[in-house]
């Protein structure tokens, strides 16, 4: 009775959204022709250079914009497509951009693959009007060459414009960034519960991953709470941390978990409310992903001035250990933060960087607290 009572109401939804002309919301996953394997036609092509602003399915261009093709060369380089056929090379100042119908007030989460090229400081200037940010890629996170970003923004119009920029300046036009596989997920803000104290503890909410790589997701470093593609949380460091799922990694608990890949220079935080006097139990997981990702590694949580080092011995291969920190809130507000003491690379490539996995954070007040005195 109810599975008819929802497809009516679907139905009725349908057909109120087709009479005033509304756009159903977005569903999660690649933007319209978001991998770029809808061919051009070859009156729209000089080589690889795109000549037409709209020549590129369902986006459009501004400046100097290559389509290249997997296997093709820039002089002895080998240009890698990370999936199916083609991507995209925003060359100096050069742009691509959608146009998207959203939910006025909801938040959203975009995925893009990048690479660089030849340019050494490379950027990606992300916007949805009016947000912006400007996203590093100069580091590189894993041997293919390619890595997964998030950027994540509150739309304040039904229909926004996204657009991808690259803000540089070489020598050579062609010395861009490849841009590959455009993704979107709609983001539910968490919230604070009796049962834990920090939303989103189990990382279950965050950006879309895709179904086809084995990376993960970067969320980019100086990421605050307010549009964080990993709400709730901040990225309080130089470096990215890494977003991973269950379906490639070894996940200590559900679907999804953070992986601090860059040493004390990847770390996450949230500030939550706390009251003066009162003690807390800070418990969380600390593993490795199965990643090849070996050694002795370290995490440091902190909880206001509070501090726990937590060892764990990796072989790469999963597994993880729990850990509890006790503490006596002396704010209205604590931060928790957790970052990585050590350095880590793969194994199996000694280039991909990694590190411990975090994951099943929770804050609960303790009622007696006399057993920890």
């Amino acid at each position: 009775m109810k599975n008819s009572r929802m497809k009516v109401l679907l139905l009725l939804l349908v057909l109120l959204c087709a009479i005033f002309n509304i756009s159903l919301a977005l569903t999660d996953g690649l933007l319209k022709n978001g991998n770029f394997e809808m061919p051009l036609a070859k009156a729209d092509l000089n080589g690889t250079v795109v000549l037409k602003h709209n020549a590129i399915p369902e986006w459009s261009i501004s400046g100097f914009v290559e389509y290249i093709k997997a296997g093709q060369k820039q002089g002895d380089m080998l240009l890698v497509v990370p999936e199916g056929y083609a991507a995209v090379r925003l060359g100096n100042e050069a742009s691509i951009k959608q146009v998207l119908n959203v939910t006025k007030g909801m938040y959203y989460s975009l995925t893009f693959s990048a690479a660089r090229t030849c340019a050494q400081e490379e950027r990606i200037n992300v916007s949805v009007t009016p947000d912006f940010g400007v996203l590093p890629i100069q580091t590189l996170y894993s041997s293919s060459g390619w890595d997964s970003y998030a950027w994540a923004f509150q739309a304040e119009f039904s229909q926004v414009e996204v657009l991808l920029h690259n803000p540089g300046v070489e020598e050579d036009p062609a010395c861009g960034p490849l841009i590959d596989s455009v993704a979107i997920r709609t983001l539910y803000p968490p919230r604070a519960t009796n049962k834990n104290l920090l939303k989103n503890g189990d990382f279950e909410e965050g950006p879309y991953i895709f179904p086809n790589t084995s990376w993960g997701v970067l969320v980019p470093p100086n990421i605050e709470d307010d549009h964080s593609p990993l709400p709730a949380w901040m990225v309080e460091s130089l470096k990215a941390v890494k977003y991973l799922d269950s379906d490639h990694f070894s996940v200590p608990q559900g679907k999804r978990a953070i992986e601090l890949v860059a040493g004390k220079e990847s770390a996450i935080a949230q500030v939550a409310r706390t009251t003066i006097g009162k003690m807390y139990e800070l418990s969380f997981k600390v593993g490795d992903a199965s990643n090849s990702c070996e050694g002795s590694m370290i995490v440091e949580a902190f909880a206001g001035r509070d501090t726990l080092k937590v060892p764990y011995e990796s072989k790469g291969k999963g597994g993880f250990k729990r850990a509890v920190l006790r503490f006596k809130a002396n704010a209205n507000r604590t931060r928790i933060m957790f970052l990585s003491t050590y350095y880590h690379t793969r194994s199996d490539d000694y280039v991909s960087l990694c590190g411990p996995v975090v994951d099943d954070v929770k804050l609960l007040s303790v009622r007696n607290p006399r057993r920890f005195l």
